[in-house]
């Protein structure tokens, strides 16, 4: 039995709430081609208990006969859940059709679902519990009450394919917030809701009862934590909220599903984002507070959950697995490899595509990533002059460059001035970030890159040379190879690439990778793509390191950075045993907001995810 498998066995949890990250239509695949996760094979490799299930794992649970499933195989589910790398769950291709409107009964849109669906599906059925498998139930869409769109025609085609790929005998349900039940309830769906330990459990179940008059009372995501956004506080739930949360509503003879169980990762660029008042980037760590951390470790919060459940039901027998073993290293110094700009033929090596004004990355099947604009000056700008772009047309950060020489950032959202000077013919590049798409409730088609023409001063800036950036296939194919690196400015600044190698001498363990001061940007270790660090933002400050990244035995590992902005003078990394995930440097994130945007020490709002 997979350990992680384990863990949730000896806490009694009866239904593993599978969510169908491992089988995702792949966002990186054209129209019609998916990516199952298969360990050690196959384009995306995720070793097992990262916060995914691969289909390997997933399979060994339902044939352990250890829990029941709850299958969730919806084409939009969860927004910011590990993995989540386009638009809500939603593959980034959808949108190279730019008036397609998602989540709808919109012919465009059916047709990718049904076409993931005939495809997933079939997968499924041997699983179902009448075919002798372990899946008790599967869930329709994900909370759509909470999206804006409220298309019944399009729940009841959903409905309709499912019972027609999956038959009569398996029950299909839904799951919302109080206040989506409206709109995310069907007719022949079993109505289910979701909420943490700080609602009403009352108002609630008499919301669902007024919807599912009959059946059992089900809270399919009880929230065990919560999720962090950048630059703001690290997100907890205490242990006695989430016990007593939970023993009310076993005392109730409730059903209840934990979200999360395990703690997961975003990796890469797989982090989706919110909307509330303003545009919120999720960190990389998904540890969400979780019963079993982000590392698979169990928490004191896991114990205090069992004990719950053991007033309610016999327990297995014996010990949890232990947490893995853990590895601390360094400090490790590393050394420049090169301006970003210095290597741009063999990050765009079909060459730029050429537009009058600048398009979005969907219109280049750039899903992900990095996208660099550039454009000369067709006049000398003598006096420092504002570099804008209207309607918050920055999608979703900019790092700006004259002749090479980082200028500043805009953001998304953000009012910051950022003013220019440069001579006749001066270069001037735009590389854009695409931080992670909107991904609940208002999920509206987010394009990625400049969404407007800037502006200096009063000059619409136009003749754009645009280079979809292969940033991931530089760092894994070509570093390794020690190509020729440019000459090394004595003080870099803006997108620059830095590297070293170091050894592990014995089998090694799990770490957490340590930056500081350095300030915003993307690591990778041994060509994988670990993911977002924004040490300055905070409050994440660590990286989650598996050990089945690391070469050991005394084996050379690789690690690269491409530092965005500034980097510390004293260039240095460390490998941690533990996390920190709780520092929050407000001073360098609060500068930059607008007074009307809300502070990032002010409390939140909350809604189901």
């Amino acid at each position: 039995m997979p350990e992680e498998t384990c863990k949730r066995h000896g806490s009694q949890e009866e239904a593993l709430p599978s969510l169908p990250a491992a089988v995702s239509p792949d966002a990186a695949a054209a129209p019609g081609r998916y990516s199952f996760v298969r360990s050690g094979s196959g384009s995306r490799q995720i070793p097992p208990g990262w916060g995914s299930v691969p289909l390997h794992i997933w399979q060994s649970a339902l044939l352990s006969g250890t829990a029941g499933a709850l299958g969730r195989p919806a084409f939009q589910d969860a927004n910011e859940w590990p993995q989540r790398h386009s638009v809500g769950g939603l593959p980034g291709w959808l949108l190279r059709k730019p008036n397609i409107h998602l989540r709808t009964s919109d012919p465009d849109f059916l047709a990718a679902v049904d076409s993931w669906f005939k495809v997933l599906l079939p997968k499924i059925y041997p699983w179902l519990y009448h075919n002798g498998g372990n899946i008790i139930s599967i869930q329709v869409e994900n909370e759509y009450g909470s999206y804006r769109a409220c298309d019944v025609s399009y729940m009841r085609h959903l409905a309709g394919l499912f019972r027609a790929l999956l038959g009569d005998r398996i029950l299909l349900f839904t799951t919302d917030g109080p206040e989506g039940l409206k709109c995310g309830s069907l007719e022949g769906l079993y109505t289910t809701v979701d909420f943490g330990p700080a609602d009403n459990m009352t108002k609630v179940f008499a919301l669902q009862r007024k919807y599912e008059p009959h059946g059992p009372l089900v809270n399919s995501e009880y929230y065990t934590g919560w999720l962090d956004y950048w630059g703001h506080n690290h997100s907890t739930r205490s242990i006695p909220a989430v016990t007593k949360g939970l023993k009310d509503m076993l005392e109730l003879g409730a059903s209840v599903n934990m979200y999360m169980f395990h703690g997961g990762t975003n990796f890469g660029y797989w982090n989706g984002a919110d909307e509330k008042g303003h545009f919120l980037p999720i960190t990389t760590s998904y540890d969400y507070d979780a019963p079993i951390s982000e590392a698979g470790d169990p928490t004191l919060k896991l114990f205090a959950l069992r004990n719950v459940i053991s007033q309610f039901q016999e327990i297995p027998l014996g010990p949890l697995p232990p947490p893995s073993p853990k590895m601390m290293l360094g400090p490790l110094t590393l050394h420049m490899d090169g301006n970003l700009l210095d290597f741009l033929y063999f990050l765009c090596p079909q060459g730029p595509i050429r537009s009058i004004l600048p398009v979005t990355f969907e219109a280049v099947k750039q899903d992900r990533g990095f996208m660099l604009y550039r454009t000369y000056l067709t006049q000398t700008v003598f006096e420092p002059t504002q570099l804008w772009v209207p309607n918050d047309g920055v999608h979703d950060r900019a790092y700006v460059m004259v002749d090479g020489v980082f200028q500043g950032v805009l953001e998304r959202n953000m009012k910051q001035k950022l003013f220019l000077t440069g001579k006749v013919g001066a270069k001037l590049d735009i590389l854009l970030e695409n931080m992670g798409r909107l991904s609940f409730g208002s999920n509206h088609s987010d394009f990625k890159g400049l969404l407007e023409p800037p502006i200096l001063g009063q000059t619409v800036l136009t003749q754009w040379l645009i280079f979809p950036l292969k940033v991931d296939k530089l760092v894994k194919w070509w570093f390794p190879l020690q190509l020729l690196r440019s000459s090394r400015p004595q003080t870099p600044s803006g997108p620059t690439f830095y590297s070293t190698t170091f050894p592990i001498l014995d089998s090694g363990g799990d770490t957490f990778l340590f930056l500081p001061g350095w300030t915003k940007g993307q690591v990778w270790i041994n060509g994988f793509n670990l993911g977002r660090y924004w040490t300055k933002r905070g409050p994440q400050q660590t990286l989650y390191v598996p050990r089945p990244l690391l070469f050991t035995r005394g084996a050379f590992n690789q690690i690269t950075l491409l530092e965005l902005e500034n980097v510390p003078s004293n260039p240095q990394i460390q490998f941690l045993d533990s996390p920190i995930l709780n520092n929050t440097l407000h001073e360098a994130y609060i500068y930059s907001l607008s007074a009307d945007i809300q502070s990032a020490s002010e409390p939140m709002e909350l809604s189901g995810h």
